[in-house]
């Protein structure tokens, strides 16, 4: 039993992890955090892998300064990730207030850390979330990025708390594969060999995209004759020594070139063709 599993044992939660926790002990930042208590609502309480601790933004809501909030975790690397789980701070008596306070929430996941050219992974309906929340968000990404706001304008469903709304997440498990280039529930299989990056989809073994010259779902198919490079999407210049197509990979023409040719992908007329 790990670290992680055993504080949520102690506190009554179990979880069941076959992959690993990418996000433990990472960097966190938020984009507020509550006056006078920087330590002890600090963004990297949620990723400390103790669930008594969590983080506190300053309020948001119609009525009051900010009407937006962030927090995000920088895994340190691209990781293909599983899925996010996040612990919110409960008090006795106040779940319903609680869970009116963090409904409508994002998440998103990121190579740059900013929200803007992210994947969206989640985005919270009408229901009020569970205090223990967990969707399947399966992608490749550097950062988890949690964003929700009250605007002015905007009716919000029953139940949606909009003022004086707290942002406190006690614990974020990002799971995923620690090991680059392989996939599967136990991080032990090899992505296929042409993927990009060694990176393939953590559940299906798809890749995210192929080597040059190759294609298909999980990038096992050449390129069709006289195309080749990423994506297969350069066309061969046609003028390979007999009549040979050039490889998928290079575009160049292996056997050289034909009579009256000449450049590295034989692209030159030796006289001015």
């Amino acid at each position: 039993m790990d670290i992680i599993t055993f504080l949520l044992h102690l506190v009554g939660l179990t979880f069941v992890f076959t992959y690993d926790d990418l996000a433990y002990r990472k960097i966190a930042t938020q984009s507020q955090t509550y006056p006078g208590g920087y330590m002890y609502y600090d963004a990297n309480n949620a990723v400390d892998g103790n669930t008594t601790t969590c983080t506190r933004t300053t309020e948001i809501g119609i009525f009051n300064p900010h009407n937006s909030v962030w927090w995000k975790v920088d895994l340190g690397r691209v990781y293909s990730i599983y899925s996010i789980n996040i612990l919110f701070k409960n008090y006795d008596g106040y779940g319903y207030r609680q869970r009116g306070r963090f409904a409508g929430f994002s998440l998103y996941v990121s190579t740059t850390g900013d929200i803007q050219g992210s994947t969206l992974c989640y985005k919270d309906g009408p229901q009020l979330p569970p205090l223990n929340f967990t969707t399947t968000c399966t992608g490749q990404g550097r950062y988890v990025i949690f964003y929700n706001d009250r605007l002015d304008g905007v009716t919000y469903p029953d139940g949606y708390e909009i003022q004086n709304v707290f942002t406190e997440l006690c614990e974020v498990i990002v799971q995923g594969c620690n090991k680059s280039g392989v996939y599967g529930e136990n991080c032990n299989i090899p992505c296929p060999i042409n993927c990009k990056d060694s990176i393939c989809n953590i559940q299906n073994r798809s890749c995210i995209g192929c080597k040059s010259g190759w294609t298909g779902q999980t990038c096992s198919t050449k390129c069709i004759e006289g195309w080749y490079g990423v994506n297969c999407s350069l066309q061969c210049k046609g003028h390979c020594r007999g009549g040979t197509t050039c490889n998928h990979v290079t575009g160049l023409c292996e056997r050289g070139c034909a009579d009256g040719w000449t450049g590295s992908m034989c692209e030159k007329g030796i006289h001015g063709d």
